[in-house]
């Protein structure tokens, strides 16, 4: 099994989704982060750039070593993974990530993922809140009470969470046959922080919510063989942002069944294709291989999706 880091999932599927290239045409996918000056550094850069993303702000360095982690997986595909804490992601700075202020801009989505720490997360939305950029965070567990104690939540405009992040934020248990009152506690939490805040929570086999405008939407994912559900959240927010990035909206009111037609369900989508690979990246995974996944799934394209595919 390949393992790839949160950063590196999300951004991976932006840019083959939306066709991104190293130059920024048509669309311009900028990860910015460290690894070490060694070979597994090496071939994640090469990796990233033949994604289609420009490596300008990925820095190697010298003395800690790229970020090292391992999977594990249970008999029924479900699992997780135990990544190394003194890397060279660790050693991401709020300097560094003043390189990329010049870049940040309205039509520019701006998200903060670990594994880098709150610091340099934090400063990027404060850039990106000051140019008017849409403001994305993803957290881990042991992320989210800081975050709630200095004011990070109200610095973002779609937060992303798992059901062990959302749980935390809420302070009540997520029962998948009974989702309404965790659903109700977390959008009082989250409304608490920041007003106005969308929201989208991965829920394993259950799927995914997405919370916006003062209602919630759910999308359950189509059935097929797990293979491994590690990184299949990231690859969920990949397909909501590549959706958003192209002017799909997260949700719509009252939607149709079984169909793909908003950012929700391209990530649902993208999400449901991931974990029929052994990596946390499909290495077959674009936009092409989605939609046809999508169609043997049962899955119709309708608009406003189909307008811009």
């Amino acid at each position: 099994m390949q393992d790839y880091a949160k950063l590196h999932i999300v951004a991976h599927h932006v840019a083959v989704l939306l066709g991104a290239t190293p130059s920024g045409s048509p669309f311009h996918v900028v990860p910015v982060g460290r690894v070490g000056e060694d070979e597994a550094g090496r071939h994640l850069i090469a990796e990233m750039a033949a994604a289609g993303m420009d490596t300008s702000q990925v820095e190697a360095i010298e003395g800690p070593p790229t970020l090292f982690s391992f999977c594990f997986q249970y008999p029924d595909g479900s699992g997780g993974n135990v990544t190394t804490s003194h890397s060279a992601a660790a050693r991401l700075t709020a300097e560094d990530v003043e390189r990329i202020a010049p870049r940040i801009n309205r039509q520019t989505i701006a998200l903060a993922a670990p594994e880098v720490g709150l610091e340099p997360r934090r400063r990027l939305l404060e850039l990106a809140t000051e140019r008017g950029a849409f403001r994305v965070a993803s957290l881990t567990p042991t992320d989210v009470a800081e975050a709630r104690e200095t004011g990070l939540l109200g610095l973002v405009d779609l937060l992303a969470l798992n059901e062990d992040e959302a749980m935390i934020l809420a302070g009540t248990k997520f029962v998948p046959d009974a989702p309404e009152p965790f659903l109700q506690a977390l959008a009082a939490t989250l409304d608490a922080e920041r007003s106005g805040v969308k929201v989208v929570v991965t829920a394993g086999s259950r799927g995914a919510f997405a919370f916006e405008d003062g209602r919630w939407s759910e999308r359950r994912p189509p059935t097929v063989e797990v293979w491994s559900t590690a990184g299949a959240g990231d690859a969920l927010l990949g397909g909501v942002l590549a959706a958003l990035a192209a002017g799909v909206p997260l949700t719509v009111p009252n939607p149709y069944e079984s169909t793909l037609s908003t950012a929700l369900d391209l990530g649902i989508a993208v999400a449901a294709l991931s974990v029929t690979s052994r990596h946390t990246i499909h290495p077959d995974a674009n936009l092409e291989a989605v939609l046809r996944f999508a169609r043997q799934a049962g899955l119709a394209l309708r608009a406003p999706l189909s307008d811009v595919v």
